[in-house]
């Protein structure tokens, strides 16, 4: 009879965890919807795009969420609504460097070397969002990445006093975006730690690195608030 019992309790206890992870995924998403945009064309100018890393390649294939970031990196730049690209990422070692790799592409579809900034200590979504601000004295940019990360990044954007909005960029469907969707709803949870419990700050803080634009900067309304 107690085995039963204690049966019951943890059956009890995993359905209030999984309705509670689900409920703060679902508040994320409510949270953040207003300072997401789906097109180029929607979106309003800002003077920064910031580009989050992710790897070029997975299993020598060519990974989506990689190219649909640079493919949208560049076409909010060629339609003039921004005029730097922040490219954040993980520098792990010689043959794996997120901002490198994005900057190689971007330059090869004929963006500017100046035009371009590179933020070798963007180890995490934390990281890149907090110090295109307190590095590089950015808080008034747009994002770009997929959708579900978008929720993320702007969520700690907010907790950081940052006006951001997101591109919100095609994202893969099927069994891969159900994984990423499974991972990105634990990464949920660690961010409200991270932010409302350990107070986490990026792994790099500093020091200032004031991004140089020039005179025809870009400045869109501020973003709305979310209720």
């Amino acid at each position: 009879m107690k085995l039963l019992n204690l049966l019951r309790i943890s059956v009890l206890l995993l359905i209030m965890l999984i309705a509670s992870a689900l409920l703060l995924d679902r508040w994320f998403s409510t949270q953040t919807q207003a300072r997401i945009f789906d097109t180029a064309d929607a979106i309003p100018a800002r003077s920064i795009g910031l580009v989050l890393g992710t790897s070029k390649y997975i299993a020598k294939s060519l990974n989506p969420y990689y190219k649909y970031r640079i493919d949208a990196a560049k076409a909010l730049y060629k339609k003039e609504k921004i005029n730097v690209l922040l490219l954040s990422g993980d520098n792990a070692h010689r043959s794996y460097n997120e901002p490198w790799t994005m900057k190689r592409d971007l330059l090869r579809a004929g963006i500017p070397d100046q035009d371009i900034v590179l933020d070798y200590a963007g180890f995490r979504t934390l990281d890149s969002v907090v110090r295109a601000k307190n590095v590089f004295e950015a808080d008034h940019f747009v994002i770009i990445t997929q959708r579900f990360h978008c929720e993320r990044a702007l969520f700690i954007a907010e907790r950081n006093n940052i006006d951001a909005i997101c591109l919100a960029v095609p994202e893969p469907k099927g069994l891969a975006g159900l994984r990423i969707h499974i991972r990105e709803v634990l990464a949920r949870i660690k961010a409200v730690i991270d932010l409302y419990v350990l107070n986490v700050q990026p792994k790099f803080p500093g020091p200032p690195e004031p991004i140089k634009q020039s005179d025809n900067t870009l400045e869109g309304p501020p973003s709305p608030k979310p209720h």
